[in-house]
């Protein structure tokens, strides 16, 4: 994209952006799980830390979740039939995304003990009479 204007080169993001949204189902469920995320971290009054740790990570699985969906895009146009090389080259890009995701598993794992844990279990513990 050289030689284009900022302003171009952002719209060609966006026109990325939002073709991944049309195409692919995943963009979608990480987008709701996102969400998710962001009432969770509202709900328990997160500190700041803990959302700049949620945010680094959602952004790190959709940003594997474009670029696989890239690769996948650009292997089937260049060779649509079935060839080893370019289902290895979909698969190591799928594992990407997977890598990312089992990451996001443990923050969130981190994030239910640091955060959520305390919350719950005062919830839970039996009043004690007066």
């Amino acid at each position: 994209m050289k030689g284009h204007r900022f302003i171009d080169r952002l719209g060609f993001a966006w026109a990325g952006l939002c073709a991944a949204w049309r195409l692919e189902k995943s963009i979608k469920t990480h987008s709701m799980a996102a969400a998710g995320v962001v009432v969770l971290l509202m709900t328990a009054r997160a500190p700041a830390i803990w959302w700049a740790i949620m945010a680094l990570t959602i952004a790190l699985v959709v940003a594997t979740e474009l670029l696989n969906t890239a690769i996948e895009a650009l292997a089937d146009h260049l060779h649509p039939q079935q060839h080893e090389a370019i289902k290895l080259t979909k698969d190591v890009a799928a594992g990407a995304v997977l890598v990312a995701s089992l990451l996001a598993l443990v923050v969130g794992v981190a994030f239910f003990v640091d955060q959520l844990w305390p919350l719950l279990s005062g919830w839970l513990r039996p009043m004690r009479p007066a």
